[in-house]
């Protein structure tokens, strides 16, 4: 059967035409991962534990469980995470997810609260081999011939900022380099080092990122670590890393934290943090710790991406919506 002819007029035309880009990214993609043999792998999105992260805001809901005179709360997931490392603990092997992933309270022209995440697992890679990996994608689903930048932390604040070692550096010095480019910061303690830094490179420094490059920000401080590893020769350094296209953050990588103590220990210090800016007491993943406790995670390495910013990327669209068949005001 012939496919009918559409009137190119037509605005169902265009959201046609923007659904095809999107399946046939999501496509690739998975052909990507196929091709060298990483399992595609579908985790559940409620889980009655959550991420701690106080970056982080996830949706809950509540379950009628059979058996269950009250209802239970569940957290949509804001990642696949632990449900991916309690697989790879049990011995997956190489996997990957591409599906929903939620967090509240990002809506804007780069965020929707709903949105499509590709997560993926590598045993024995180390940071440099997935940094490879992912610019391997990345550059091939753009298909512009970029190069690929890889650029530490530190470096990123000597040559965009002029601090020259922003591990040392105080506070003052990151408020004078706002101050230098008339950026004004109010509420912010004089003395909060780590903030003014954040301020630092997220309105000096991120803008700069990816400028007609594949930028790979690597070796972050180890108080941004998250859930990756810390270098054994430098306990000031994380083995994190963060890509950049035309300055919009596209996917953040660790070499993985794979001691069960450790993540215990994160997470409850993420805890005292929640509890200390007022934040909503969540519970923790307590199956992700027990599994861990059991059987060690293995070396590897993995990374988080967003797809509808890729997506975004690849089509040059204003709107990480516009790459949507809805967005969440118009669903």
């Amino acid at each position: 059967m012939n496919e009918p002819v559409r009137d190119q007029s037509d605005p169902a035309c265009s959201v046609f035409s923007r659904l095809q880009k999107r399946a046939q990214l999501l496509q690739t993609l998975r052909a990507f991962f196929y091709g060298r043999g990483v399992m595609e792998v579908d985790t559940p999105i409620l889980s009655a534990g959550t991420v701690p992260d106080v970056h982080l805001r996830a949706l809950s809901t509540l379950v009628q469980v059979p058996g269950e005179r009250d209802k239970q709360r569940f957290y949509l997931h804001t990642s696949p995470e632990y449900p991916m490392k309690r697989l790879l603990c049990l011995g997956s092997g190489d996997i990957f997810y591409l599906g929903k992933v939620f967090r509240d309270g990002d809506l804007s022209r780069r965020h929707q609260v709903e949105f499509t995440m590709l997560e993926w697992y590598r045993l024995g890679f180390t940071l440099s081999d997935l940094m490879d990996e992912v610019a391997e994608l990345i550059g091939q689903i753009l298909g512009d011939g970029r190069p690929v930048e890889k650029l530490s932390y530190r470096e990123a604040f000597a040559h965009y900022a002029g601090i020259a070692d922003i591990f040392t550096a105080t506070a003052a010095e990151c408020k004078a380099v706002l101050d230098a480019r008339g950026i004004e910061i109010v509420g912010v303690d004089d003395d909060d080092k780590p903030l003014w830094e954040q301020l630092v490179l997220t309105e000096v420094i991120e803008a700069q990122l990816g400028r007609n490059a594949i930028t790979l920000l690597y070796h972050y401080p180890a108080r941004e670590a998250a859930l990756a590893q810390v270098l054994a020769d430098n306990p000031l350094v994380a083995e994190r890393f963060e890509v950049y296209v035309e300055g919009l953050e596209l996917a953040n990588g660790y070499h993985e934290l794979a001691d069960a103590s450790a993540y215990r220990q994160r997470f409850v210090e993420a805890l005292a943090s929640r509890k200390a800016l007022g934040l909503e007491a969540v519970p923790l993943d307590e199956p992700l710790l027990q599994t861990l406790e059991a059987t060690p995670l293995p070396d590897c390495s993995g990374v988080a991406l967003g797809v509808d910013r890729l997506l975004m990327l690849q089509q040059g669209y204003a709107d990480i919506k516009d790459g949507l068949p809805f967005g969440l005001l118009e669903a």
